[in-house]
């Protein structure tokens, strides 16, 4: 079988191409760069710019699935001009590939888009499932709520949908956990926050076997990527200083002050959400990585 990835220069998109191909799938992939063509070694790249309606429609050649992963890091000061960017990013390219599926012939049955833990309204004690129609009243929220919409588009020309809610991802490749890394390594680490939030993590290596299971078993519907044992941000903060070997500061970092250094972004480390894996569990998918010492022993122990 043949997959299109967008995003696949990114961290989750490198992993995720490298494991197709491993796996026996043949791989091509957009970018908006000319010098990132051949960046990816087996994977033959085709150029696009969403932001000008421009692709290459040939990189639609015997396709029988399309991975969407492209959009703008979240992980950035939320400026207004970057918020819009950030949107426009996820929405705007999956409208590209939408509507030039819609006027080509074509062999793609299966769209897989990426989408976010966001859609749930921050909580200390709900539980999160799929199903749960909530959806969070700030910019992540609106963010997700528009996202699933655009790759909902798809399912209008007879192509399945599979979204996948991604969690808070543990990588030594960069990301999240880098950034949560770095305070500890310099002996000046802590909670944040009440430190109670919820962190409903994923270790890369699963979240990457997720998006294979749901093009292997065509799955359709919403999925969260999300290992089985969240902790709060407390636990986390914890599980890595002794990952780590070092102390932590008998303090939490007061909420204002992530407000003051970060903006609007920082709802993104002072609150969060305890998320179900229960349904991708329910179609057989085994996590390497269940448990967070486990997944940071494999990350941060060298």
């Amino acid at each position: 079988m043949k997959v299109l990835v967008t995003g696949a220069t990114g961290m989750i998109g490198r992993e995720i191409v490298k494991e197709l191909m491993l796996t026996g799938y043949k791989v091509c992939f957009l970018t908006t760069s000319v010098a990132k063509l051949d960046s990816i070694p087996k994977a033959k790249g085709f150029l696009w710019n969403p932001s000008k309606n421009e692709i290459d429609e040939t990189c639609f050649e015997g396709v029988k699935t399309i991975i969407h992963l492209a959009g703008s890091s979240i992980a950035k000061r939320w400026t207004k001009s970057y918020k819009a960017r950030i949107l426009k990013s996820r929405t705007v390219s999956a409208k590209l590939l939408f509507t030039t599926l819609e006027q080509i012939q074509h062999n793609v049955t299966h769209f897989i888009s990426a989408s976010a833990v966001g859609k749930y309204p921050p909580s200390l004690s709900n539980y999160y499932t799929e199903d749960m129609p909530e959806t969070a009243n700030n910019f992540l929220g609106e963010v997700v709520e528009k996202w699933e919409a655009a790759a909902d588009m798809f399912k209008t020309i007879g192509i399945n949908v599979c979204k996948i809610r991604i969690g808070l991802v543990l990588s030594a490749k960069g990301g999240a956990l880098e950034k949560l890394v770095t305070p500890i390594k310099y002996y000046i680490g802590a909670p944040l926050a009440s430190g109670k939030q919820w962190q409903s993590w994923i270790h890369l290596q699963d979240l990457v076997a997720i998006f294979v299971h749901a093009l292997r078993f065509r799955l359709e519907g919403v999925y969260n990527a999300v290992a089985p044992e969240p902790v709060t941000n407390q636990e986390l903060t914890k599980a890595i200083a002794k990952q780590l070997n070092k102390p932590i500061l008998p303090v939490h970092i007061p909420a204002f002050l992530l407000y003051l250094m970060l903006g609007e972004m920082a709802v993104m480390v002072t609150e969060g959400q305890y998320v179900s894996a229960e349904k991708i569990l329910n179609e057989k998918f085994y996590f390497q990585y269940s448990n967070v010492h486990q997944a940071l022993k494999n990350i941060l122990v060298k």
